[in-house]
């Protein structure tokens, strides 16, 4: 299982901290070599350089943006075809800004298991500097 956690508090209000998380093509500043772009229900993720990379095509399989005091919840499903897995974002009202709790469950398909927690590890870290990114 690949499966990692990140946890971000900002001084941001819960709105603009989720406009910023959700901003598809934004995240591709954040991880190297990577772009990414949306067409409002797929997410495509391309990270490589030149013609050597690969995709990571997600589907918004939830969306509740943050009302009436509720968090806002938006999870993908990763389709390939060399990602599978998903990722879950929530964005909650916290000590007069917000917090951001990101999930996510990232596999290659071409790795053999062995590489399941550097995989989680490298996760964490890339994804924690691309929240980070998002929320300056």
């Amino acid at each position: 299982m690949t499966e990692f956690r990140i946890v971000q508090a900002t001084a941001l209000d819960v709105d603009e901290t989720w406009r910023r998380v959700t901003d598809w093509p934004r995240h591709g500043a954040g991880v190297p070599f990577t772009r990414v772009e949306s067409d409002g229900r797929t997410v495509r993720a391309r990270t490589g350089v030149g013609r050597i990379g690969f995709d990571d095509v997600m589907d918004l399989a939830r969306w509740e943006p943050p009302q009436d005091g509720r968090p806002g919840i938006c999870r993908l499903a990763k389709r390939g075809p060399v990602v599978h897995g998903w990722a879950e974002i929530e964005v909650r009202r916290y000590r007069g800004g917000a917090v951001v709790r990101w999930r996510e469950d990232l596999r290659f398909d071409l790795l053999p298991a062995l590489f399941d927690r550097p995989t989680a590890w490298c996760g964490r870290i890339v994804f924690r500097r691309a929240l980070r990114a998002l929320l300056r």
